[in-house]
Parts: structure tokens; sequence; C-alpha cells
């Protein structure tokens, strides 16, 4: 690698920081590839340099998403455990984010490589949607499926009783576990 692409590649990496920090939703490989004029697979490299130095980027399924620190010291974080089948997890999360739930991520423990924590960033039907279309589209399959349905998801709420209120609404779904 010469000293020009070097200098190319920390402009690159230096803009995508930039480009993240300033961006309202999540940011799909591509399109930061377009932006920056090179392939979608010179941007995970790059992506993964950033978080090799620090950077609190996060890849999620509709893109990457620069997670800026907590302004609101009212949010609350709870993990619950979920049980459900592939084909209930649209009804889950809905569930989730009808009661005022941001939903963070989804953790497994696997039984070979320990626990597995996938990002999932839903707060509304709309992601919800565009996040089961995105499993669909490329034929993945639910971390839940490793687990006989089994899961945990870390839940973010502004208030106590938004919390208390989702887990009824799951608890009567049949898919809280306790």
């Amino acid at each position: 690698m010469s000293i020009n692409e070097k200098v190319l590649g920390t402009e690159r990496r230096n803009l995508l920081i930039e480009t993240l920090k300033k961006a309202q939703a999540p940011i799909p490989g591509r399109e930061l590839g377009e932006r920056t004029n090179v392939s979608r697979q010179v941007i995970v490299g790059d992506i993964t340099l950033l978080k090799a130095k620090g950077e609190p980027i996060m890849a999620t399924s509709r893109g990457y998403l620069y997670i800026h620190p907590q302004v609101d010291p009212k949010q609350i974080e709870k993990i619950i455990v979920c049980a459900h089948t592939p084909e209930q997890a649209m009804e889950e999360l809905n569930i989730l984010v009808d009661h005022g739930i941001t939903v963070k991520d989804v953790k497994i423990e696997h039984q070979v490589y320990g626990d597995l924590t996938a990002s999932v960033m839903v707060s509304n039907r709309y992601e919800v949607e565009k996040f089961i279309q995105n499993i669909e589209q490329k034929n993945a399959a639910f971390l839940l499926e490793l687990t006989d349905g089994i899961h945990l998801h870390t839940i973010i709420a502004s208030h106590p009783d938004e919390i208390k209120s989702a887990e009824n609404a799951l608890r009567k779904a049949g898919i809280l576990v306790e």
C-alpha cells in the first residue's frame, strides 16, 4: 500500500465517521461505498478498522449506525427472556415497539460459541417490518432457531410503565419467559 492510498484510506474513514455521526438512521454499506467511490467490501474493511480503533459503530440489519452516548439518563435498559417460533418474531417485536420500547439487540447462548449478540435496533412498526423483510429476503435464520426459540432482548424505554405494559402483553401472547 502506497502512502497516497493510506492517506486516501484515512480521509475516507474520517468521512465515514462524520457521515455516520450525522445520520438519523442506519446507512447501508453499499450506499457508503457509493458516497466514497469504493466497493461495499472496502467499506466493511474500513468499518472493521474504525471499530478496532474504538469508534462506536454498530452494524445493523439496515446498515451502519454510529452509537452516540446516551443523552437521556432517564432511559431504562432491561434484559427480558422470550421464547417463540420464527413465525412469531414480528408479533413479538411489534408488541414491544407498540408499547414505546426500542429493541436494542437479541442474544442467545450457543452450545459451541457461547453468548452471541446481534443488533436489532427497532423502535416502530416500520422498522420491524424492514427488519423482518431483510431476514426473509436474505433467507437468514433467526438466532432463536439455534436455541429452540429461547432468546434475550435488551430493551430500552423512557418509563418503567412502558416495560411493565410490554411485559404484560408478551406474557398474554405466551412469549415472555419468567
